[in-house]
């Protein structure tokens, strides 16, 4: 079913957007991964191309940011069934706590990406907790984050680091960032 929501507030969307605007380069190719709906880019850069992949049509559909997308369940196949090396950024927004083979769709998204591109996977404490994995409900802010990096480096990234964009008073924003090696 359709969930027409956002999942955080507002001031969080805006710091989402605003790390965007640092961290994306004109003519990115992009795919918004478990989209929805909204997907947050800044309307300041102009993308080559934005592919959302999600589980729900309407709410694809209804993505105006999207210029194509693909209905595709993460959970029943990790392979993302997009062109390898295609992609400069794959993001993941307020979603990673919803994969059960988490390990097998950051190996995918590694393939996705050019030499030298970012995965960037945005979390906050919010969630469906009936579709949260149990490690979710039962780890630590950082550890949360030392298991998305480990998502990281056994999907081949050389480099990871985690960046705090919590907006004062607001939901808070934590950011794993993972590079793919300019060579392999």
């Amino acid at each position: 079913m359709p969930r027409f929501v956002n999942h955080i507030d507002e001031k969080t969307i805006e710091a989402i957007t605003s790390f965007y605007e640092d961290y994306l380069v004109p003519g990115t190719a992009f795919v918004d991964l478990m989209s929805s709906w909204v997907s947050h880019l800044p309307t300041s850069i102009k993308l080559k191309e934005v592919v959302g992949l999600g589980l729900n049509n309407d709410e694809l559909k209804a993505n105006d940011r999207l210029d194509r997308y693909l209905v595709h369940n993460l959970n029943h196949s990790p392979e993302i069934p997009l062109a390898s090396a295609a992609f400069d950024t794959v993001a993941i927004v307020v979603s990673v706590q919803y994969l059960v083979r988490p390990y097998e769709v950051f190996q995918s998204v590694y393939r996705l990406l050019k030499p030298g591109g970012q995965c960037i996977v945005m979390m906050s404490n919010r969630m469906f907790p009936s579709k949260g994995i149990y490690a979710f409900h039962i780890l630590t802010t950082s550890e949360k984050i030392a298991l998305i990096e480990d998502y990281m480096k056994k999907g081949n990234f050389s480099k990871t680091e985690f960046i705090d964009r919590s907006p004062p008073g607001a939901n808070p924003l934590w950011i794993v960032r993972g590079e793919k090696a300019e060579k392999e």
